[in-house]
C-alpha cells in the first residue's frame, strides 16, 4: 500500500531528500529548508531505505523495529513493577488495541517520539522513588528526553515537565533531589536532545533553530489547514481507537491498597500523563489524530493494571467494562461493515444523488474489485466479544478479546485499507511514478500535497525559477510541465491557465500537461 498523504510521505520524503544531496544534517522538503521537525526518525528512515530501497517498506520498516523495543520495554517495566505476569499482560494489552497496532505499521513519527518520552518518565520516577542506580536514572531520564526532542521537537520536555509539575504538587514537593543528579538529567537532555540545535547554529544556521521555535509556537495558537476539530476530539479518539484497552481503563483507575509505593506512584504518574496529553492537545488548535498517541502507554497501563487485580483476585469485571467493551466493539463492528456494504453498492449511491461533491463522487468512481468477502474481516473481533461475554474465566477472557481484535486489526489493514486508498490518492499516486522517468517538472494546484514529490523522485531542481508557480504555469518553462488538480477546480483552472492542455480525468483528480515554449522546445 502506498505511503498516506501528507504526513507518511512528507517524511519519508524529508528522509530521501537527504538520501539524494548527501546532506544528512539539514532536513529538506522540496529542497528547501524544513524546520517542522528534528532529523532522528529521517535518519532511521534513511538507515532502512539504504538497506531496502526507497519505498514503502523501507519508510515503514523503523516502526516496526520501535514496535518490537517497545513490547520489550512494556514487559520489563510490568515485570519490575509487578511480575512476569503483569508484563505480559500489559505487552497483549497494548498491541492487541487497534490504533497502538496500526501505528507500528506507518511510517509516522510518533511511535518512536512516545517511547523515548515513556522511558524518560519512567527512569524520572524511578529516580525519585528508588534508592538503587539513582544517578543512572537521572542521567537515563535526561538522554530519553532528549532523544525525544531530536525526534520531534521540545514539547517532548514540555509533556515531561508538565507531568513532572503535577506530580509533585500532589506529592507536596517531597523531592530526593541532589544538584549533581540534576545536571546529569541536562547533560544527558543537552547531549542528545540539543546536539543538532547546537551544531546548526554553530554552523550559523541559527534561523532554522529560530524558525523551528516559531512553528512549534504556531501549531498550539493557530489551526493546520485541513486539521481542525472540536475540544473532545482526543478524547473520543481514544476511547474508540484504544480498544479494547479504553473498555478497561476505567476501571483500573483506583489502585488497591497493598500496593508498593512505586507501583502505586507509577499509576498516578499515568494517570497524571493522561491528563497532561488530553488537556495539551485539547488546547492545540491542530487536531491530528496521532498528537493523542502518547496517552495510549497510560491509558494501556491502566487496564492492564485492572486486569491484573481481576486475574489474580480471581475477580470478575466490572459492569462498566462490560457495557464499555459491547459499545465500542459493536461501533467497530458496523463501522467496518458499513464501509463494505457502501462500497458494494457505490453505483446505486451514485446515482441516488446523495452525495453532492464532485470531488468524493469522482473518488467513488475509481475500480476497485469487492467481492463481499470483506465482511469476514469482522469475524475475529465478533469471535472476541462473544466470547468475552460468555466466559467466565477472566485470563481466558481478556486473552480472547485482545487476540481477536489484533487479528481484526491486522485482516483489516491488508483487505480493507488498500481498498480505501484506490479511492483516495491512488489515481495521483500512479500518475506521479510514471512521469518520474521523464524529465519534466511536477506540480499540484490548490491542494497540498508531497506525493509529487516522493513519488515523482524530484531531483534538485537546477533551476530556481521552478519554485515559482507563475513561471511554471506562464512563464519559458525548459521543459514539460505537469499539473494535477482537483475536479471541482476544473472550470476555473481552464479559463484562468488555457495552456494548460488535459491529459485524462481520474478518480476526482485533473491531470495536465504544459509544452515547452516554442523558442525554448528548439
Amino acid at each position: 500500500m502506498s505511503l498516506f498523504d501528507w504526513d507518511e510521505i512528507n517524511f519519508a520524503e524529508a528522509a530521501r531528500e537527504m538520501m539524494v544531496t548527501g546532506d544528512y544534517l539539514n532536513v529538506r522538503i522540496n529542497y528547501m529548508p524544513f524546520w517542522e521537525k528534528p532529523p532522528l526518525f529521517f535518519w532511521f528512515q534513511v538507515l532502512s531505505m539504504k538497506a531496502f530501497g526507497i519505498n514503502e517498506f523501507g519508510a515503514r520498516f523503523p516502526n516496526a523495529v520501535c514496535g518490537i523495543f517497545t513490547l520489550i520495554v512494556l514487559y520489563h517495566i510490568g515485570k519490575k513493577l509487578f511480575d512476569h505476569r503483569m508484563g505480559v499482560i500489559w505487552m497483549i494489552v497494548y498491541t492487541g488495541s487497534i490504533l497502538p497496532f496500526f501505528y507500528f505499521k506507518s511510517g509516522i513519527i510518533d511511535p518512536w517520539y512516545n517511547l523515548f518520552i515513556v522511558l524518560g518518565i519512567y527512569f524520572g520516577a524511578s529516580y525519585l522513588l528508588l534508592d538503587e542506580r539513582r544517578a543512572l536514572n537521572a542521567l537515563l531520564s535526561g538522554s530519553f528526553i532528549g532523544l525525544a526532542v531530536l525526534t520531534k521537537g521540545p514539547v517532548a520536555l514540555l509533556l515531561f515537565g508538565l507531568t513532572g509539575l503535577v506530580y509533585l504538587i500532589l506529592t507536596r514537593f517531597r523531592m530526593r533531589m541532589h544538584l549533581m543528579h540534576i545536571l546529569l538529567f541536562l547533560g544527558g537532555l543537552i547531549l542528545t536532545g540539543g546536539s543538532w540545535f547546537l551544531v546548526q547554529y554553530m554552523m550559523g544556521n541559527g534561523d532554522v533553530v529560530a524558525d523551528f521555535i516559531v512553528y512549534q509556537i504556531r501549531l498550539f495558537r493557530t489551526q493546520d489547514a485541513g486539521h481542525g476539530g472540536f475540544p473532545f476530539y482526543h478524547v473520543l479518539i481514544l476511547l474508540f481507537g484504544v480498544f479494547p484497552a479504553s473498555a478497561f481503563a476505567f476501571s483500573g483507575f483506583k489502585g488497591i491498597n497493598s500496593e508498593h509505593p512505586f507501583q502505586k506512584a507509577w499509576s498516578q504518574v499515568c494517570l497524571i500523563l493522561l491528563a497532561v496529553v488530553l488537556v495539551v492537545f485539547s488546547i492545540v488548535r491542530t487536531k491530528i489524530i496521532h498528537y493523542s498517541s502518547l496517552a495510549y502507554f497510560p491509558l494501556t497501563w491502566l487496564a492492564a493494571h485492572y486486569i491484573y487485580q481481576v486475574i489474580s483476585q480471581k475477580g470478575v469485571f466490572s459492569k462498566f467494562t462490560r457495557v464499555s467493551a459491547a459499545i465500542a466493539g459493536t461501533a467497530w463492528l458496523l463501522a467496518v461493515l458499513f464501509i463494505v456494504v457502501l462500497f458494494l453498492n457505490k453505483d446505486a449511491i451514485l446515482s441516488s444523488g446523495w452525495i453532492r461533491d464532485a470531488f468524493t463522487t469522482a473518488n467513488l468512481q475509481a475500480e476497485v474489485s469487492w467481492s463481499g468477502w470483506e465482511v469476514l474481516v469482522v469475524l475475529p473481533l465478533l469471535a472476541g466479544l462473544i466470547t468475552f461475554y460468555v466466559t467466565k474465566d477472566p485470563l481466558r477472557r481478556v486473552t480472547v478479546i485482545f487476540i481477536g481484535t489484533l487479528v481484526f486489526s491486522f485482516v483489516t489493514m491488508g483487505f480493507i485499507l488498500p481498498k480505501a486508498e484506490g479511492y483516495t490518492q491512488r489515481a495521483a499516486i500512479e500518475f506521479y511514478r510514471e512521469k518520474s522517468r521523464e524529465n519534466c517538472y511536477i506540480h499540484t494546484l490548490g491542494f497540498k500535497s508531497y506525493a509529487h514529490l516522493f513519488y515523482g523522485s524530484k531531483m534538485p531542481p537546477v533551476n530556481p525559477m521552478s519554485y515559482d508557480q507563475e513561471w511554471l504555469l506562464r512563464g519559458q518553462v525548459d521543459k514539460p510541465v505537469y499539473v494535477v488538480y482537483k475536479i471541482t477546480r476544473k472550470n476555473r483552472y481552464q479559463e484562468e491557465y488555457p495552456q494548460l492542455k488535459i491529459l485524462y480525468e481520474k478518480n476526482g483528480f485533473v491531470f495536465n500537461r504544459r509544452e515547452i515554449p516554442g523558442e525554448f522546445a528548439k
